[in-house]
């Protein structure tokens, strides 16, 4: 019997929690969470995880199944990923996986790409220009090594940044120049749908995400885990931005503004992510669960 891997994917705020959940009843199958912060049972209201209820709609894995002290990464979630995939198709020939992360989902989809082992003094300097200089300073030094990774990852996630750099200054070769030509290949069909909108309706719908956290207590959550702000976890947008305001840095009211304009790039980078993926059909997030149902019940008996 074949198996299937339905994969929901699309920017920030557009609706794929509630379509995944839609599909998982329709279906009769479980979800597996590709949101990377979504990871961390202490990141609920800044990370838009789904409600209790939700959850309780639908099984759900890899939500809030680690700490933000645990040392979790893109190589474990896909090992652990592709794990249960294989322990649930034994039973379901059909499961579905939800998310925002890019990195994420195609290490499941097509395993993760090889590096070379890179001097450790390499990230010990650039830390300290991190430290030193700041994280801009970083960001001009990967755009001028390496434009295409540049334009695809979080470039507000440190970590991201410097791993990118030091490969390319360990190997003097751009760090996209390593990334997989040719995909590991799966024992399931992958069927893929992206929800998406024009910008304005795209950045309207992040604005008005923002607000319902701000109102669902954002600040309070962030001011209790404020302790552990150097964490790498914590280090994502709607964190980072009530941390400067509990510093004196920001105003309330620009950290909210700053959230905004933060999560509309952080789309930006995600449709520039999921659009150069020619398999994803896309629907207009408004479409009918009931069309979308359809073209997946259209691709499985092809």
């Amino acid at each position: 019997m074949t198996r299937f891997l339905i994969c929901v994917l699309g920017p920030t705020a557009i609706g794929k929690t509630a379509l995944s959940i839609k599909l998982a009843q329709h279906f009769t199958t479980e979800i597996i969470s590709a949101d990377s912060r979504q990871f961390f049972k202490e990141l609920s209201i800044g990370t838009a995880a789904p409600s209790p209820g939700e959850l309780a709609s639908a099984k759900h894995h890899f939500i809030h199944h680690k700490s933000i002290n645990d040392n979790y990464n893109v190589g474990a979630f896909e090992r652990d990923a592709i794990s249960l995939l294989n322990e649930k198709f034994n039973k379901n020939p059909l499961m579905i996986m939800v998310g925002g992360s890019g990195l994420y989902i195609d290490a499941v989809i097509k395993g993760l790409d090889d590096f070379p082992d890179i001097d450790p003094n390499i990230r010990v300097e650039l830390n300290q220009k991190l430290e030193k200089q700041g994280l801009e300073s970083l960001q001009k030094q990967l755009e001028i090594l390496d434009k295409t990774i540049f334009d695809q990852i979080s470039i507000d996630n440190p970590h991201r940044i410097i791993r990118a750099l030091e490969i390319c200054i360990g190997t003097g070769k751009p760090y996209s120049s390593f990334l997989k030509t040719s995909n590991t290949k799966r024992d399931f069909d992958i069927i893929k749908i992206g929800l998406t909108a024009d910008r304005e309706e795209i950045y309207n719908r992040i604005n008005q995400r923002v607000d319902d956290m701000v109102a669902a207590g954002l600040v309070e959550e962030a001011t209790s885990l404020f302790t552990f702000k150097h964490l790498n976890a914590l280090n994502t947008v709607g964190y980072k931005e009530i941390f400067a305001y509990l510093e004196g840095e920001y105003s309330l009211d620009f950290a909210i503004s700053e959230i905004k304009k933060n999560s509309r790039r952080f789309a930006k980078r995600q449709m520039t992510w999921f659009k150069k993926d020619e398999s994803i059909q896309w629907f207009h997030y408004k479409t009918s669960t009931e069309d979308i149902i359809e073209y997946i019940e259209n691709k499985m008996t092809k």
